[in-house]
């Protein structure tokens, strides 16, 4: 069982992303967008562009592509940062807020109908398995 746990992982995550996808195409927007609007969200509004790219575990060009997409779609914008005068801090706009409140909601009930019949204890469970796993990760750098 052991040698299947990352294809099982991989399988399941791929399968999210294409369903999710699809509920969301007539947003205009591709899973790069969308995925690195849930990071800004997550992340908190404000963050540079370097610290963005970091906690997306890409590179600041490929993000900086990205962000100018979002923002010619008017969802993020960028502010100068006071401290750093080379640096921008990026923000949701208000279209760019109920576009992550549609978002959200679109998520949740997919998620509630992919994990029907799975109990909260299974997927806290499941949950621990994934910590421990980007621990052992952390320690492995």
């Amino acid at each position: 069982m052991r040698d299947q746990f990352p294809f099982a992982v991989a399988r399941v995550t791929r399968r999210w992303r294409k369903m999710l996808d699809e509920r969301l195409k007539d947003l205009g927007v591709t899973q790069a967008r969308w995925s690195t609007m849930v990071y800004l969200s997550k992340g908190g509004e404000g963050l540079t562009q370097r610290e963005l790219a970091c906690l997306m575990a890409i590179e600041n060009p490929t993000l900086v592509r990205l962000l100018d997409s979002l923002e010619q779609q008017g969802l993020i914008e960028r502010r100068p940062c006071p401290d750093d005068r080379r640096a921008r801090r990026l923000f949701l706009t208000q279209a760019g807020k109920e576009f992550m409140d549609d978002l959200s909601a679109r998520a949740e009930k997919l998620r509630e109908e992919l994990l029907v019949g799975i109990t909260d204890e299974e997927i806290e469970n499941s949950v621990k398995v994934f910590e421990k796993i980007m621990d052992n990760a952390q320690k492995l750098k």
